[in-house]
């Protein structure tokens, strides 16, 4: 009885978080909500026995992704109103790319069965003596191991993805010019010197830049002659 009490209050507190991660207006507001719907999903899996997942669950997630996504939300100081107007541009092309998703997922549902193998799963969930962390290091780098892989290689795009969106370029920030440093002669950097004993050393000045010849002006020309003549 206290189990399924527990399960309900972290479900619905799961739903309320993840329905709030998408509704807030704060995205400072959102990312914690986020963390919070973490953590009741860490307690689900605690009552569902996969200790394993929940506790990677809280260590990465919540240690590090929730965390990481807070800070970048803190520290990059994105301008939400640009993203909006963004986000009402492109909507019909997202529209059609989760209409496109949406139906994928139907017809997965539609297609999907329940195995008649299923029950036994459920009795015996970890075959034999094999714990349960090694069980599901099986089924992830042996039997899934090239979908793992995709699933990787697709949170990859959406990280570069994420960064190339909220990448600005900022006035007044000196940045490094590799061209520029390359192009450099040896005089430029390098002075050599030779130093007698106990003489010391001297701070040689910076060369300063050749300055081209300002061109004559012809109108002043002109115009002391024209009064030479006329005297």
């Amino acid at each position: 009885m206290i189990a399924t009490l527990a399960f309900y209050l972290f479900a619905a507190i799961l739903l309320a978080s993840a329905t709030m991660v998408v509704v807030a207006r704060n995205p400072v507001h959102a990312v914690l909500f986020l963390i919070l719907g973490f953590f009741n999903a860490a307690a689900l899996f605690l009552l569902a026995g996969a200790e394993f997942l929940a506790l990677i669950l809280v260590i990465v997630y919540v240690g590090a992704v929730a965390v990481l996504f807070l800070f970048v939300v803190m520290m990059l100081d994105v301008n939400f109103a640009e993203l909006r107007e963004g986000f009402v541009r492109y909507l019909p092309i997202g529209g059609i790319i989760g209409g496109i998703l949406l139906v994928e997922l139907l017809l997965v549902g539609a297609a999907w069965t329940v195995s008649p193998q299923a029950p036994l799963l459920i009795a015996e969930p970890v075959p034999g003596a094999v714990t349960n962390t090694q069980a599901i290091g099986r089924v992830l780098y042996t039997d899934y191991v090239y979908l793992f892989q995709a699933a990787g290689v697709v949170l990859l795009v959406a990280m570069i993805g994420a960064i190339v969106l909220t990448l600005r370029e900022r006035p007044g920030v000196r940045r490094q010019n590799v061209g520029a440093q390359l192009a450099r002669a040896r005089d430029e950097t390098l002075a050599v010197m030779k130093v007698a004993p106990g003489a010391g050393l001297t701070v040689v000045p910076k060369p300063e830049p050749k300055r081209e010849p300002e061109p004559a002006d012809h109108g002043g020309h002109g115009h002391g002659n024209h009064h030479g003549g006329g005297h």
